[in-house]
């Protein structure tokens, strides 16, 4: 479904005033509480970082809708309105040649009560507070209920290193129609978080600061030509179809190339892009699509989101990752993410 792109007047570095207000919220856009309490919130930072942080280590790939079939295209995409740039924000300095601190996972229980993650960057906004990944890894799918449980995001995870903190959702902007008609043209989120907390003790949380203050935020890039090189990070972890696993997910992973038109068999789309990349669909769903990227300041700009991964040559080895277009009606929902307020849980 198709509307109309409104209140546009959005450009380079539009998030440079000091005086922030809030668009009224667009009909398209399906607002998704998380832990809208303190006190919810606290439950959710113990439940992950307690015993050492057990459910995280034992959290596995979400295995949801990770394979489709697809066919690359020589056509192109034909935006819905006027390209638009929202400059990256820098986090700390990171030593030379790392890969970019925004990137890591986002936690989640899922229908089958157990603990999984998916990929999720930060992207640059007002309050420094959203995260971006796939629309079904905060929306429930197979069991059409709201939202996925005790969702949270850690920054630069690995082996149950918080290096960052952890981030506790707070609400998320999503898609009407991917939450009413499982459209993946629109299979996206953006998730505010609080202040990002650790344990100083036992059972004591601390508050760590706002997530693009620690980390950075990615910029994002509206209605742009397909890029003729993608960086994509994320942490693939599941099996090619042939079987073999080339990846672990506990480390971020970069792969980079070109980006084109596809058609999937297999989900409702209407103009999926793909971008190729070897990575697998599990544990990779969310990954970002950066184009312009920066080795030196680790930025560039969020063009796409992993939500499935394809084998379009037949190899038995997956060559593509299926992303939405990223057109006016994303950016609407980004909108509408980048000006909620959150605060601190500690």
């Amino acid at each position: 479904m198709r509307r109309a792109l409104i209140a546009l007047g959005i450009g380079l570095g539009v998030f440079g005033s000091a005086v922030v207000s809030g668009p009224a919220q667009a009909a398209n856009v399906l607002v998704v509480p998380l832990a809208r309490t303190v006190s919810a919130a606290q439950e959710v930072a113990r439940f992950w970082l307690a015993d050492g942080a057990a459910n995280l280590k034992n959290a596995t790939p979400y295995a949801v809708r990770t394979a489709v079939g697809g066919e690359r295209l020589p056509t192109d995409i034909v935006p819905d309105g006027p390209p638009m740039l929202i400059a990256p924000g820098r986090g700390p300095a990171s030593p030379e040649g790392s890969m970019p601190t925004t990137s890591g996972k986002v936690f989640f229980i899922g229908s089958d009560l157990q603990p999984h993650w998916c990929t999720g960057t930060a992207v640059q906004s007002p309050y420094r507070n959203v995260v971006a990944t796939a629309g079904h890894c905060l929306l429930d799918i197979e069991a059409p209920a709201g939202p996925l449980a005790k969702w949270v995001f850690v920054p630069g995870y690995s082996e149950g290193a918080a290096p960052f903190g952890l981030y506790v959702g707070k609400q998320a902007e999503a898609h009407y129609d991917f939450d009413d008609i499982r459209d993946h043209d629109r299979d996206y989120a953006f998730v505010n978080v609080y202040n990002g907390v650790v344990f100083s003790a036992p059972d004591v949380l601390t508050n760590v600061g706002k997530l693009g203050d620690n980390v950075g935020g990615q910029g994002l890039a509206i209605n742009q030509p397909l890029a003729p090189a993608a960086d994509v990070f994320g942490h693939p972890a599941g099996p090619n179809p042939d079987g073999s696993r080339p990846y672990t997910g506990e480390t971020l992973e970069r792969s980079t190339g070109p980006m084109f038109a596809t058609k999937v068999t297999g989900l409702r789309m209407d103009r999926p892009i793909g971008v190729d990349s070897p990575f697998t669909g599990e544990g990779s769903l969310g990954s970002s699509w950066l184009i312009r990227y920066a080795d030196d300041s680790r930025t560039g700009y969020l063009n796409g989101i992993t939500i499935s991964a394809a084998d379009t040559d037949g190899d038995g080895r997956y060559d593509t990752g299926v992303s939405p277009y990223f057109d006016g009606e994303l950016y609407e929902v980004f909108k509408q993410a980048a000006y909620q307020w959150t605060g601190g849980i500690a």
